[in-house]
Protein backbone atom coordinates (compact mmCIF):
# COMPACT_ATOMS: atom_id res chain seq x y z
CA UNK A 1 0.00 0.00 0.00
CA UNK A 2 1.32 3.45 -0.87
CA UNK A 3 2.50 5.52 2.08
CA UNK A 4 -0.12 8.25 1.50
CA UNK A 5 -2.89 5.61 1.39
CA UNK A 6 -1.66 4.15 4.67
CA UNK A 7 -1.60 7.63 6.24
CA UNK A 8 -5.16 8.20 5.04
CA UNK A 9 -6.36 4.93 6.57
CA UNK A 10 -4.65 5.76 9.86
CA UNK A 11 -6.28 9.20 9.81
CA UNK A 12 -9.73 7.73 9.19
CA UNK A 13 -9.26 5.29 12.08
CA UNK A 14 -8.22 8.17 14.33
CA UNK A 15 -11.26 10.20 13.23
CA UNK A 16 -13.60 7.28 13.98
CA UNK A 17 -12.11 6.88 17.47
CA UNK A 18 -12.39 10.62 18.09
CA UNK A 19 -16.02 10.78 16.94
CA UNK A 20 -17.04 7.72 18.95
CA UNK A 21 -15.43 9.23 22.06
CA UNK A 22 -17.54 12.36 21.44
CA UNK A 23 -20.76 10.30 21.37
CA UNK A 24 -21.23 9.81 17.63
CA UNK A 25 -22.53 6.52 16.23
CA UNK A 26 -20.66 5.48 13.10
CA UNK A 27 -23.17 4.37 10.46
CA UNK A 28 -20.91 3.97 7.43
CA UNK A 29 -17.27 4.11 6.46
CA UNK A 30 -16.14 4.67 2.89
CA UNK A 31 -19.70 4.89 1.56
CA UNK A 32 -19.62 5.01 -2.24
CA UNK A 33 -22.11 6.44 -4.70
CA UNK A 34 -21.21 7.11 -8.32
CA UNK A 35 -17.79 8.83 -8.25
CA UNK A 36 -18.00 9.89 -4.61
CA UNK A 37 -16.63 8.25 -1.51
CA UNK A 38 -17.82 9.53 1.85
CA UNK A 39 -15.19 8.79 4.49
CA UNK A 40 -17.53 8.61 7.49
CA UNK A 41 -21.27 8.92 7.97
CA UNK A 42 -22.06 9.29 11.65
CA UNK A 43 -25.03 10.29 13.76
CA UNK A 44 -25.26 12.32 16.90
CA UNK A 45 -28.75 12.87 18.26
CA UNK A 46 -30.93 13.91 15.28
CA UNK A 47 -28.01 15.07 13.12
CA UNK A 48 -26.32 13.09 10.39
CA UNK A 49 -22.67 14.15 10.26
CA UNK A 50 -21.00 13.55 6.93
CA UNK A 51 -17.30 13.61 7.69
CA UNK A 52 -14.48 14.13 5.22
CA UNK A 53 -11.16 13.17 6.75
CA UNK A 54 -8.01 14.89 5.51
CA UNK A 55 -4.71 13.65 6.88
CA UNK A 56 -1.33 15.13 6.10
CA UNK A 57 2.17 14.47 7.38
CA UNK A 58 2.96 18.18 7.47
CA UNK A 59 1.22 21.56 7.24
CA UNK A 60 4.04 22.94 5.10
CA UNK A 61 1.83 22.98 1.99
CA UNK A 62 -1.37 24.14 3.72
CA UNK A 63 -3.88 22.91 6.26
CA UNK A 64 -5.52 19.56 5.54
CA UNK A 65 -8.98 21.13 5.26
CA UNK A 66 -7.71 23.34 2.42
CA UNK A 67 -7.54 20.24 0.22
CA UNK A 68 -11.32 19.71 0.08
CA UNK A 69 -12.12 21.01 -3.39
CA UNK A 70 -15.47 22.24 -4.84
CA UNK A 71 -15.85 19.25 -7.19
CA UNK A 72 -15.38 16.86 -4.26
CA UNK A 73 -17.95 18.79 -2.21
CA UNK A 74 -20.44 18.52 -5.07
CA UNK A 75 -19.92 14.75 -5.26
CA UNK A 76 -20.29 14.36 -1.49
CA UNK A 77 -23.56 16.31 -1.49
CA UNK A 78 -24.93 14.09 -4.27
CA UNK A 79 -23.85 10.90 -2.47
CA UNK A 80 -25.33 11.97 0.84
CA UNK A 81 -28.59 13.00 -0.79
CA UNK A 82 -28.81 9.45 -2.19
CA UNK A 83 -27.92 7.95 1.21
CA UNK A 84 -30.58 9.96 3.05
CA UNK A 85 -33.22 9.26 0.40
CA UNK A 86 -32.52 5.53 0.03
CA UNK A 87 -32.52 5.06 3.81
CA UNK A 88 -35.64 7.21 4.22
CA UNK A 89 -33.95 9.27 6.94
CA UNK A 90 -35.55 12.29 8.57
CA UNK A 91 -32.48 13.97 10.02
CA UNK A 92 -30.60 17.22 9.76
CA UNK A 93 -27.48 16.78 7.66
CA UNK A 94 -24.19 18.48 8.45
CA UNK A 95 -20.90 18.30 6.57
CA UNK A 96 -17.80 18.20 8.74
CA UNK A 97 -14.09 17.91 8.16
CA UNK A 98 -11.69 16.17 10.50
CA UNK A 99 -8.27 17.60 9.72
CA UNK A 100 -5.30 15.63 10.99
CA UNK A 101 -1.61 16.43 10.87
CA UNK A 102 0.52 13.47 11.90
CA UNK A 103 4.17 14.47 12.03
CA UNK A 104 6.16 11.54 13.37
CA UNK A 105 4.65 10.89 16.81
CA UNK A 106 2.91 14.26 17.12
CA UNK A 107 -0.75 14.32 16.11
CA UNK A 108 -2.98 17.37 15.76
CA UNK A 109 -6.67 16.71 15.15
CA UNK A 110 -9.21 19.44 14.43
CA UNK A 111 -12.94 18.77 14.00
CA UNK A 112 -14.61 21.44 11.86
CA UNK A 113 -18.39 21.18 12.13
CA UNK A 114 -20.53 22.63 9.32
CA UNK A 115 -17.34 22.96 7.33
CA UNK A 116 -18.64 23.48 3.82
CA UNK A 117 -22.33 22.86 3.24
CA UNK A 118 -25.50 22.53 5.20
CA UNK A 119 -29.00 21.44 4.16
Amino acid sequence: MAQHNELGRIGEDMAVDYLQNKGYTILERNYRFQKAEVDIIAQIEDTLAVVEVKTRSTADFGNPQDFVKPKQIQRLVTAVHEYVTSNNLDVEVRFDIVAIIKENKTVTLEHLENAFYHF
